[in-house]
């Protein structure tokens, strides 16, 4: 469950627009607390810094080069014993504590202090991936390994077939975070790769569970009922189907699969792109045409995927987006445990769609394409720049419209699997800005408000985890969680980050961020963001009305005195003060020249003096 609430007001103190800073750090803490860096070099600029500190970074584990601009590294907190050296996946949210997944189970940490984050469970548990959410008191985690067991034993199961062998959801009673309990298990066809939680308003007796299982079909002797065959083969078959599981709040134990929707029936084999190639592959391909012209081209299914990678809801605008392979699809969850296709959108430049986000109005969605699977390469300097990135759509009407590209701008090595992984929003007022993980590309944070033109505005990155050869690494997942930007590091732990102010983003737009406070978070169920009423909300829009230029600056500058001087007040005198200054700026704001933003300001405003 998401869910949003407000903090007392914000004191702020307005600050002009400052440069951007880049701190290209010589090497990484391995412990909790990071200190500075003794090669701590300093640089100022109002634009991305050339060339890049990104390039040409020192390889290593624990003492890798690092380059961070207009972020801040607040700790690294490495993985402990029974976890150290096993791929970290997915995280979730809930109070002060960060679920961090791994394929040897989970960890619970304890980030009231994010500068020296405390391990409150290690849960060993493998299966891989396991994916992590939390919904109230339940802990969901995904099994999707052949050697998953059903009594969380480490020695694996060894049978082609058997019956210790779980492969689907794993639950758990978190009431007490620091002593999970395992209540059950709901097994699947093909496992759980991902999963989603779903929270259905007209229901509140009930959780619901997508699942999104990319292996085999099981054989019907492991888990009776299971089919490979086509569909027009079997009615039953797995294929073409994601599975939704009811879990009832109240006897969790009884949680089982309700429906199994085939949002893939009838998509036809995506287009498809060749590996890139260098010249002598691209003579012998050449060749091969010209000698065998009917052949030349590369070999095509006959249908679309049969399977579902990551799928995010967003119940405030009753859709989800689903990341599937070769298409990205759009789905009404208007009836929650019966999910339907009614819009897919494909491109050539993609190989594997794997997950999506909506912007906050819902006028946007954007798409990753997980080229590789998250262990290959795809971000050299001789990759195209729409390989392995992200697609930006509007949505107008329920139909999505391809608009631009976005890829993590910095080549990185051979050595270095990057592609374009899980992120959320960060609840900027006014703006659509991206924090997004890159595996060893790092985390890239960007504007994509104009969604023809998206913008890098800050960064992190290290080095590759090995100089000479490709060892997987870098960030499964990074989220924006209560003024933190909290990242899963693959092979370094767990990373929790601070935005700094730059030419890109004022103090007062991350305080307003920062206003914005969840219960619980699962990115893959996107919260609407609401902002309260604070003082930084309001210089927020003022800060931008001045970046874009979007209003009279003498305009805005009386604004800001005057804003700043009703603060000082309060009881009646602060109320009338503020609502003399909102009709003001209201009145303002229709010769503005972005006259949407200025009326947003004023309402700040206003709803200060309520």
């Amino acid at each position: 469950m998401t869910s949003a609430r407000p903090l007392g007001p914000s004191r702020a103190i307005p600050t002009a627009l400052s440069v951007a800073a880049v701190l290209l750090v010589s090497a990484c803490a391995t412990t909790t607390l990071v200190p500075p860096a003794p090669g701590l070099v300093s640089i100022e600029s109002a634009a991305a810094p050339s060339p890049d500190p990104r390039v040409g970074l020192k390889a290593g584990l624990h003492d890798a080069g690092e380059a961070a601009w207009n972020l801040r590294l607040v700790s690294n907190t490495p993985s402990p014993k029974d976890f150290a050296g096993v791929t970290n996946s997915d995280l979730a949210f809930t109070g002060n504590y960060v679920i961090q997944g791994n394929y040897n189970g989970f960890m619970v940490w304890d980030m009231t202090n994010a500068a020296r984050p405390s391990l409150k469970k290690s849960f060993l548990c493998p299966a891989s991936q396991s994916d992590v959410s939390i919904y109230k008191n339940l802990l969901f985690v995904s099994a999707e390994g052949m050697s998953g067991r059903l009594d969380c034993g480490t020695q694996g199961v060894r049978d082609t077939v058997s019956h210790e062998r779980v492969r689907g959801i794993r639950i758990f009673d978190a009431t007490d975070i620091a002593n999970p309990k395992y209540i059950t298990n709901v097994q699947t066809c093909r496992g759980s790769h991902t999963h989603t939680v779903v929270s259905d308003p007209k229901d509140p007796e009930n959780v619901y569970i997508y699942v999104s299982g990319s292996a085999g079909v099981r054989s019907p002797s492991e888990l009776p009922g299971c089919s490979a065959l086509a569909p027009d083969q079997d009615a039953n078959s797995a294929l073409f189907r994601i599975e939704v599981i009811k879990v009832p709040l109240k006897d969790p134990a009884r949680a089982a699969i309700v429906s199994s929707p085939r949002i893939f029936n009838d998509l036809t084999a995506p287009p498809r792109h060749a590996e890139p190639m260098d010249s002598a592959q691209m003579a012998r391909a050449a060749a091969r045409a010209a000698a065998n012209p009917a052949g030349a081209g590369p070999p095509r299914r006959a249908g679309g995927p049969t399977q579902c990678h990551d799928i995010t809801v967003y119940p405030a605008i009753g859709l989800a987006g689903g990341a599937c392979g070769g298409y990205g699809l759009l789905l009404d969850i208007s009836n929650v445990a019966n999910p339907v296709r009614i819009g897919a959108v494909a491109d050539s430049n993609f190989s594997f769609w794997h997950s999506a986000t909506f912007s906050n109005d819902g006028s946007k969605i954007l798409f990753t394409d997980e080229w590789g699977g998250g262990s290959a390469p795809r971000c050299r300097s001789t990759d195209k720049m729409e390989w392995g990135a992200n697609a930006l759509f509007t949505l107008v009407d329920r139909k999505m419209t391809f608009k631009s590209y976005y890829k993590m701008p910095a080549p990185q090595t051979s050595f270095e699997n990057c592609v374009a992984h899980n992120g959320s929003l960060i609840p900027i007022p006014g703006r659509e800005v991206m924090v997004q993980g890159w595996y060893q590309g790092g985390i890239s944070i960007f504007d994509w408000t104009d969604i023809t033109k998206p913008t890098e505005i800050a960064y992190h990155d290290r080095g590759p985890v090995d100089g000479t050869k490709l060892v997987s690494g870098g960030s499964w997942s990074v989220y924006w969680y209560n003024g933190y930007i909290v990242s899963s590091e693959i092979a370094r732990g767990l990373d929790i980050f601070e935005l700094r102010p730059s030419a890109y983003l004022t103090q007062n737009e991350i305080d307003a961020a920062k206003s914005v406070r969840f219960e619980q978070l699962n990115a893959q169920e996107q919260p609407k963001l609401v902002w309260p009423a604070t003082f930084a909300l309001a210089r927020a829009y003022m800060d931008q009305l001045e970046r874009g230029k979007g209003q009279d600056g003498e305009k805005l500058a009386a604004a800001r005195l005057d804003l700043l001087a009703a603060e000082r007040l309060s009881g009646s005198a602060r109320s009338t003060a503020l609502t003399q200054l909102a009709n003001r700026l209201h009145a303002e704001a229709r010769t503005a020249k972005d006259a949407p933003k200025a009326h947003l300001m004023a309402s700040a405003v206003g709803d200060l003096a309520k």
